[in-house]
């Protein structure tokens, strides 16, 4: 398959979509960046981040080239995971520029946790920002009550919180992350930094020569070195930066030898950004989407990930250089003469270098696994249409957009949807705008059945999934296991700050 250009040939949006659910080939800080956050710690990182590097590529690299580097790994031991996690203002080097960001434990993204299911993370939060804030264990299979993944526990400034997450014995292995959702901050907090992986590991490791994890995200600062406000239209387009990064870098540089088999675990933390994800040159396997994993690999030449959304990619490497890119993606407008479009545009994200001497033969690929629980031959005890729309408030686009979803807009004491414990639903969503909405459902995942009318071909799995523009997705969800009150909304985060969002109890 050809990218398209930057001029947005190629694909169309509605294709990529479809593509890549049947067949999955294809901050703003306040008005006054981060002086919003008053009253906040700043914390100075040590001058050599923790976590593993490549070594630099031999020749003529410039100044500039940085190595890859992951962040510091938190992992669990004997069934625990027992750490503090605190939120504050820090430093960092983006290219050639020291800025300041919001970091967790001062780094950018903050500390990969390694856990195995089964294991109990008693996690001590600290909120050195001078904002609430709070926690959402992305994709994690874990209660929302209490004190485990709700989201409606508010952490104000200077406060501490002890959170505490049961993971079950048969919870799925997979990368999973963590950030900010405190409603009507999450997608400027986030924006601005907030965000780490969580990587649930397989009782034995897949046989490769290295494992990576690589943290996409975009951000934009202004020419203070703060992280750039963002203005009312792209609230209501979806923010994204100019600038993207993987594991807080700018363009780094991966090194591997011929022949050998890297695991890269990749995770969409951007706030509206969809990746079109290549690398030319080189081949990949995808194991699967979010905790969804295939029943044996596919050979892929893009990959398409929502906000929100994971990757679990085998590399082989080939000789030579590469790069991973991600390309322009139209996520529709706002429907209005003149008004603009939320087209992404393409970035490069890292270096691939291959050379030096043939590593040593590798394993075969995974043998197939045993075929995933289809939902779509259960009976269904219930069906159920979701219709999520946009449309002008007050007189306009200068006076902002109402996001809704059944017509409302989030209010934090109201449960949207009521829902007996130990049923199989089938959810329609229906998209009424002109621009694409991700769809993503907590605690509980989805296993996409249509996308526009197109039957999805095996069992795509997954808690993102995507809903285009003036189109429609079905899906089904087993509420089993869990109970409790979360939530349901737009993963363009600032269309959930602005509204699209309800609540749903599961007893």
């Amino acid at each position: 398959m050809t990218g398209p250009d930057s001029s947005g040939s190629g694909p169309s949006r509605r294709a990529v979509l479809i593509g890549g659910a049947a067949a999955v080939g294809a901050i703003a800080v306040g008005a006054g960046g981060l002086a919003w956050w008053t009253g906040s710690r700043v914390v100075e990182p040590d001058s050599a981040a923790p976590g593993s590097t490549d070594a630099p590529p031999s020749g003529d690299g410039s100044a500039k080239e940085e190595t890859f580097r992951e962040p510091e790994v938190r992992a669990s031991s004997g069934g625990r995971l027992d750490l503090e996690l605190s939120a504050a203002v820090t430093t960092a080097t983006v290219g050639d520029r020291q800025v300041r960001v919001l970091g967790f434990e001062g780094g950018m993204p903050g500390p990969t946790l390694r856990v195995r299911a089964g294991d109990r993370i008693s996690l001590r939060y600290r909120n050195d920002l001078g904002a609430t804030t709070n926690l959402h264990t992305h994709g994690l299979e874990v209660s929302p009550e209490r004190n485990s993944d709700n989201v409606f526990v508010m952490i104000p400034a200077g406060g501490t919180f002890d959170y505490a997450y049961e993971l079950g014995d048969d919870h799925p292995t997979g990368v999973f992350w963590y950030h900010p959702h405190h409603h009507g901050t999450t997608a400027e907090q986030l924006f601005a930094g907030l965000y780490g992986a969580i990587v649930v590991e397989e009782p034995e490791p897949l046989p490769v020569a290295r494992e990576r994890v690589l943290v996409i995200a975009d951000i934009a600062f202004d020419a203070n070195g703060d992280v750039a406000a963002a203005t009312r239209v792209e609230r209501m387009l979806g923010r994204e930066g100019d600038l993207v990064l993987v594991n807080g870098q700018l363009l780094p540089t991966m090194v591997a030898a011929p022949g050998a088999r890297e695991r890269w675990r990749i995770v969409n933390a951007c706030t509206s950004r969809y990746l079109r994800l290549r690398l030319d040159g080189q081949r990949m396997h995808l194991l699967g989407i979010d905790a969804g994993r295939f029943p044996e690999p596919r050979e892929v030449d893009e990959i398409v990930l929502l906000p929100g959304n994971r990757a679990d990619v085998l590399v082989e490497a080939t000789a030579g250089e590469a790069v991973l890119q991600t390309l322009p993606f139209d996520r529709g407008s706002m429907g209005m003469m003149g008004a603009p479009r939320s087209a992404t545009t393409g970035a490069d994200l890292a270096r691939f270098v291959v050379s030096g001497d043939a590593a040593a033969s590798v394993a075969p690929l995974p043998a197939a696994s045993a075929a995933p629980r289809d939902l779509r031959d259960e009976e269904v005890t219930g069906r159920r249409t979701l219709t999520l729309a946009m449309g002008a408030m007050g007189g306009g686009m200068g006076q902002g957009m109402g996001f809704t979803i059944d017509g409302r807009t989030f209010a934090e004491g109201r449960t949207d949807i009521e829902q007996p414990a130990g049923t199989i639903e089938e959810w329609t969503i229906e998209n009424t705008s002109t621009m694409d909405h991700p769809f993503h459902l907590h605690v509980w995942p989805m296993q996409l059945v249509e996308v526009d009318g197109k039957p999805v071909t095996g069992v795509d799995r997954r808690d993102v999934v995507p809903v285009p523009a003036g189109g429609r997705v079905v899906v089904r969800i087993a509420f089993e296991g869990i109970t409790g009150r979360t939530v349901y909304h737009c993963h363009i985060l600032d269309h959930e700050d602005l509204g699209m969002m309800g609540a749903i109890r599961v007893a």
